[in-house]
């Protein structure tokens, strides 16, 4: 079964936020196809956006859109990373998309200030643990009250919510994904293709 990723862009999105997932699910196919060569890829990769183009992240980097958010096909697995959010945070397309579309995945999870977007989307329910960068916890805190927010871990894994720490933790993450949806030994070859040290402090 080939398990659809998709990964939310927006402006001012953190690289790393997006860039790091996205690295993790495609190494983890380039992985498992050295295993089994004719089998079907794990896993497909697309990046969403409320508009088709390019969308121009964090520091100016520019990345291409595969779909629109109002053409964007049903994501088993939605990743939403962090970065800036302040202004998507207002943006009702956004936040309507993202209630839509986390009902009906597998897994929903978050990159760094990804969380506020999730958590303005209704997304999260009363009560889940979840984390984000640091620097941000207290203003996750005070803004969404009813989450129980955590700190000091790199990932927090609450069933079918999973939220990350900021930036580079998402990698941390993605690889635990892959862990849950194609086993161990295929995350540990994807964290050593990478020449990552992954690090499994969770909760």
């Amino acid at each position: 079964m080939t398990r659809r990723v998709a990964i939310l862009l927006f402006p001012q999105v953190e690289v790393l936020d997006f860039a790091g997932p996205y690295e993790v699910f495609t190494t983890a196919n380039r992985m498992a196809a050295r295993a089994a060569p004719d089998a079907a890829p794990l896993f497909d990769v697309i990046t969403v956006a409320r508009k088709a183009g390019l969308c121009r992240a964090r520091a100016g980097l520019q990345a291409a859109v595969d779909h629109p958010l109002d053409a964007a096909p049903a994501p088993d697995v939605l990743i939403v990373p962090g970065g800036v959010v302040d202004d998507e945070r207002r943006e009702a397309a956004t936040l309507r998309w993202l209630e839509r579309t986390a009902a009906s995945a597998e897994l929903v999870a978050s990159v760094c200030t990804g969380a506020f977007l999730l958590a303005d989307a209704c997304v999260l329910p009363a009560g889940l643990p979840v984390t984000t960068h640091w620097e941000d916890v207290a203003d996750l805190r005070r803004d969404h009250p009813r989450l129980d927010v955590r700190e000091g871990l790199r990932w927090v894994d609450a069933g079918r919510f999973v939220t990350s720490a900021g930036i580079s933790a998402g990698i941390d993450m993605s690889l635990h994904l892959v862990e849950r949806l194609a086993g161990r030994a295929l995350a540990e070859r994807t964290a050593r293709q990478m020449d990552f040290a992954w690090t499994e402090n969770r909760d």
